[in-house]
């Protein structure tokens, strides 16, 4: 393992131990100001994720969105790949997918415009510390290099850290929402 690797490593477990307490605080509003963020975007295409452990619930802000365009959730398509996004509806039928968190049943397959990101830490500046996969930054490096695409981080506002270990492959947020409001980085 490398230095950085390492502090990584160490960095995760400290933000898994820190969020832990955020989550089994939380109450059913936690979503409120992503709802507001996603209603500026009414009909752009966008994806959330089907929380897993003790992340943040964006469901609701997703099942609202889904009334005025495309929402859809991530599918892990294998190691060291970039994730695919399947068409999420409220109703859908979900199943297991890796690492516990629920796909569509049926694949219905878009690029989405808006990209709502799952995370462990983040700062101001818009860095994310994410599980180790990749698979985000993968994801967000291909999106952005076809179009622009808002990358919204969203966390309880406690995963919040002053500096993160950084490696040039990890993409910025844009926007982090959390229960407590938005920051925006952008400038």
């Amino acid at each position: 393992m490398t230095d950085l690797a390492a502090i990584k490593d160490a960095a995760r477990k400290a933000s898994f131990a820190r969020r832990s307490p955020l989550f089994k605080a939380a109450n059913a509003a936690q979503a409120g100001y992503l709802s507001e963020v996603l209603a500026g975007y009414r009909g752009v295409p966008l994806s959330g994720f089907m929380p897993i452990r003790t992340e943040i619930d964006p469901c609701p802000a997703m099942a609202e969105a889904s009334a005025h365009g495309p929402v859809g959730v991530p599918v892990i398509m294998g190691a060291n790949q970039p994730l695919r996004f399947s068409r999420w509806t409220p109703e859908g039928v979900m199943i297991a997918g890796p690492f516990g968190a629920k796909i569509p049943e049926t694949d219905d397959f878009f690029d989405p415009e808006i990209v709502i990101v799952p995370l462990l830490a983040f700062t101001r500046k818009g860095d994310r510390l994410g599980y180790g996969g990749g698979f985000y930054d993968r994801t967000l490096e291909q999106l952005r290099a076809r179009r622009a695409t808002l990358a919204i981080g969203f966390a309880f506002a406690g995963q919040e850290v002053d500096a993160l270990p950084l490696e040039p492959t990890d993409q910025p947020l844009d926007l982090i929402v959390t229960e407590a409001g938005v920051i925006d980085v952008r400038g």
